[in-house]
């Protein structure tokens, strides 16, 4: 009997996801763990795993399709065994409204859309009322890096949906092939396209829940500037003298440590808004920030206070690919209790940072300048960083937001502590 393989949850919020390509076809061989599909969720694009081996023996759902969850995607058998599409399963009469707060970049996704019985022939690209074309985020992607204008290609997704397939397959009207010039670059003419450009569910969300975080969370901001000087002597010293096991030491492993020592010290900065009560959190879970396509997702390193310096360096080394390649599991990057964003490795002096919820706070970290600073009677130059706590004051008060910050400059600044 052929297996069934559906549109599994790949996140804590996700109702929908949007089958963006598929890295099978059907007669294909396929082995347990074989990546079978891309599926864009609220939060990433991530691929769909096959737990069964087998052939490929039906697609029920063509490239660009929603579908929401618990549809049958696919079907993997005995070669030449025949398989019927699943009847859709049946929406419930109701479902009652989520009681629990959200987690990190979650929100409700776009209602669901039928998937289609099988592909069939499709019209040319659909234009929405605005003039907006329908566009995978994919085959909008490839078409910006090959010229191709959107409006000379016929799709072949769902509505006329243009896909990857169709970028490649073209006619397309490509863009002078010509490299780059400052004439180019400083000619008169627009500097892009005008038109409305269709959101991802990942950017859709993202908006979402960045609105709500700004508008229903008072924040305040408290920043301070550290001495980064000894933190980057340690890590030069570390980084030499272990080069040869291959460990490589980042400013962020440092300030995920600090982050998490902190919270240990300062613990009820680790804490979450209940509506009538706060959560108090044992454990400091810490996410960071890591940008991809479209967005940004915060894989987590749990149990953060009771981990080595290295241990947080190569996990957070593991987890930053990961998520680069979507390769995370939602157990992956939600349940954070505090979250660092660090844009100093893009010469950003100082931000402030939006507030995860629901976290009570998150760290946000500068580059390292050199700058003149009084040290005793004497101007000498200086490594400075800033970091700027963003903290939900329905939980954290100023001295403790203050406090926490103290003892996380306390930390940096005698870096050995983080060794113990």
């Amino acid at each position: 009997m052929a297996n069934i393989i559906e549109m599994p949850k790949l996140s804590d919020t996700m109702t929908v996801g949007t089958l963006v390509k598929w890295l099978k076809k059907e007669g294909d061989s396929v082995k347990s763990g074989d990546m079978l599909a891309e599926v864009e969720t609220d939060k990433a694009t991530m691929e769909l795993e096959s737990f069964f081996d087998g052939t490929l023996l039906a697609l029920f759902v063509p490239a660009g399709s929603q579908v929401p969850l618990g549809a049958a995607l696919c079907a993997i058998g005995k070669l030449g065994e025949k398989v019927d599409q699943p009847a859709p399963k049946a929406a419930p009469a109701s479902a009652p409204a989520p009681t629990a707060e959200p987690t990190p970049a979650a929100a409700q996704a776009p209602a669901p859309v039928a998937a289609a019985p099988a592909p069939a022939p499709l019209p040319p690209p659909e234009a929405a009322p605005s003039g907006r074309i329908k566009v995978s985020p994919l085959a909008r992607k490839l078409a910006a890096e090959k010229g191709i204008s959107l409006s000379s290609l016929k799709g072949s997704g769902p509505g006329g949906r243009i896909l990857r397939s169709d970028v490649l397959k073209g006619p397309g009207k490509a863009a002078p092939a010509a490299a780059p010039s400052f004439a180019a670059t400083s000619t008169k003419g627009p500097i892009q396209e005008d038109k409305l450009v269709a959101v991802s569910n990942m950017r859709g969300t993202i908006a979402r829940r960045l609105l709500e975080s700004k508008t229903q969370i008072p924040h305040f901001y408290l920043d301070v500037e550290i001495d980064a000087g000894p933190l980057l002597e340690l890590r030069a010293q570390l980084n030499a003298a272990l080069e040869k096991d291959g460990v490589k030491l980042s400013v962020n492993d440092f300030v995920l440590k600090g982050a998490a020592d902190a919270l240990r010290r300062v613990p009820a900065v680790n804490c979450s808004w209940e509506g009538t009560a706060v959560r108090q959190h044992p454990a400091a879970h810490v996410s960071f920030a890591v940008a991809i396509e479209d967005g940004l997702i915060t894989p987590v390193i749990r149990d953060a206070h009771l981990k080595t310096l290295f241990a947080i360096s190569a996990e957070a080394k593991s987890l930053g690919k990961r998520a680069k390649d979507k390769k995370l599991t939602p157990a992956e990057f939600t349940g954070g209790t505090f979250c660092v964003s660090n844009l100093g490795m893009m010469g950003i002096d100082r931000f402030c940072a939006i507030i995860n919820p629901p976290n009570a706070a998150i760290l946000a970290v500068g580059t390292t300048v050199r700058k003149p600073v009084v040290k005793g009677d004497q101007i000498v130059i200086g490594q400075r960083m800033t970091l700027t706590l963003s903290a939900d004051h329905r939980v954290v008060d100023g001295a403790v937001g203050a406090t926490y910050l103290a003892a996380l400059r306390d930390l940096l600044e005698k870096p050995a502590l983080l060794l113990l």
